[in-house]
């Protein structure tokens, strides 16, 4: 039997990245995918390469950063699989680089909307859909939701509120068979990440690891796993780096 037989999940930012690899983990170990995000063609070709493997799945167009968006991901779920055991809010942008003085305004409000409101809008319907039955959700925070960088001030202070806002839930329903995690990344190697940066801010990013390299998808979907099976059965309200030794600094 495999660890997440007969589950339901919901990944957001499924296309790629982290999440592409976080669906495919899961499909394999047995769950029920729903895969999730703002690009079409990206999501359905997950989906496509889930079902190909012999897992199941299936693509629902979302937009993170509206709370409407949420609420259909999760009604056409409960109408597609009838209910909802795992959550993986991953969705996430970078953002643009300046100082706090400097900003961009709507640079601000776009990172806060997807990063934060759109990990607040997802618990706002994914814990009523696993109220009856419980559940284990798992927010994507990042090492800079336990410390600070410059020039990036709206993802630091997103992703410390994803680490409060955790927290809070949790505390919450811990009582109602709802466990709710945090994970916060080191720099992995993603097209959030390559997409934006050249070979030597790549290699600078590299040396802030002491493992000496940049992280993996995978080696983050595989954290995400845990959390999301029963073998995490006494985890709630915590946070858990995959950094590379990032934060032991």
């Amino acid at each position: 039997m495999k660890n997440l037989d007969n589950k339901v999940a919901i990944v957001t930012g499924a296309g790629s990245g982290i999440g592409r690899a976080t669906a495919h983990l899961l499909a394999k170990e047995g769950a029920k995918v729903v895969v999730s995000d703002i690009d079409k063609e990206s999501g359905n070709a997950v989906v496509k390469e889930i079902e190909e493997a012999g897992g199941e799945a299936f693509f629902i167009f979302s937009d993170s950063s509206k709370a409407e968006g949420h609420e259909t991901l999760v009604e056409e779920t409960l109408k597609q699989y009838g209910s909802l055991d795992i959550a993986v809010n991953n969705a996430g942008i970078g953002g643009p680089l300046a100082p706090t003085g400097e900003y961009p305004i709507d640079g601000w409000q776009k990172v806060i909307d997807i990063n934060l409101s759109g990990v607040f809008y997802g618990m706002r319907y994914q814990i009523p859909a696993m109220e009856k039955n419980g559940g284990s959700i798992i927010n994507i925070a990042s090492i800079l939701g336990q410390a600070g960088t410059q020039g990036s001030p709206a993802y630091v202070a997103s992703k410390h509120g994803v680490v409060g806002l955790t927290k809070a839930a949790a505390l919450e329903y811990a009582n109602k068979n709802i466990r709710i995690n945090s994970i916060g990344p080191g720099y992995v190697k993603t097209p959030l990440l390559t997409n934006s940066l050249d070979d030597e801010q790549m290699e600078g990013l590299v040396g802030l690891h002491p493992i000496g390299r940049l992280g993996e998808s995978n080696e983050i979907a595989e954290m995400i796993l845990w959390l999301a099976s029963s073998k995490s059965s006494f985890a709630t309200g915590a946070y858990y780096p995959v950094d590379g030794g990032y934060l032991a600094q």
